[in-house]
């Protein structure tokens, strides 16, 4: 683990090293945030707005829907965010991975799309973990830092293992997923509403090529 700098920008610190880590944003001056974020104050109000501001959200995945995830939580004006993907850049993922571009191919996914949100808005702490959610590092402890978790996996096993640590913390979880031309969103919160593993999920025979 370490910063961005030691990591560096190179294709080998990010290809390799599962379990680094690597931040933005942290330290920065504080930017006026009055335009940045008018029209989101007079939508929400003013509490809202700073409870969304101060929240400590988690992002488990960083390839399609994580990307348009993190796009959107720091649009929306979340400021604390972390991610955790354990894969590297495919060219097969460019043709809807928006935040990854020819470049970055072999590169860690978490990473870059770090540096590609934090552009979107500088006010945002990102925090970005090349690294296998279901390992110990990950484990109750980590995840009792944060006040909302977002899925965007896709595989069962990892889905499972988030949907227990969040119904075991009592952390709201939402969990998401596409195939094919379909998608689905779940809101899980422990004791209110069904979880993840109260339905069926059957791994899948075969994958929809359009996924």
């Amino acid at each position: 683990p370490g910063s961005a700098e030691k990591h560096g920008r190179s294709r080998g610190s990010w290809r390799s090293s599962p379990g680094s880590c690597a931040e933005r944003g942290a330290g920065k001056p504080r930017m006026a945030s009055d335009e940045r974020y008018g029209h989101l104050k007079a939508a929400l109000g003013a509490e809202l707005l700073e409870a969304v501001r101060t929240a400590k959200v988690l992002v488990v995945g960083a390839g399609g829907i994580g990307c348009e995830l993190l796009k959107d939580l720091v649009l929306c004006g979340f400021e604390r965010i972390e991610t955790i993907d354990l894969d590297t850049i495919d060219v097969s993922n460019l043709n809807r991975q928006f935040l990854f571009r020819q470049k970055h191919v072999g590169l860690s996914k978490a990473m870059v799309a770090r540096e590609a949100v934090q552009a979107f808005n500088p006010l945002s702490s990102v925090k970005a973990h090349h690294g296998n959610i279901m390992h110990e590092e990950f484990g109750l402890n980590y995840f009792q830092r944060f006040d909302l978790v977002f899925n965007a996996l896709d595989n069962i096993g990892a889905r499972r293992h988030v949907n227990r640590v969040c119904i075991a913390k009592k952390l709201p979880l939402i969990e998401s997923g596409t195939t094919g031309y379909n998608g689905q969103v779940q809101p899980i919160l422990a004791g209110d509403t069904k979880c993840y593993e109260c339905d069926a999920h059957d791994p899948p025979k075969a994958h929809p090529i359009c996924t």
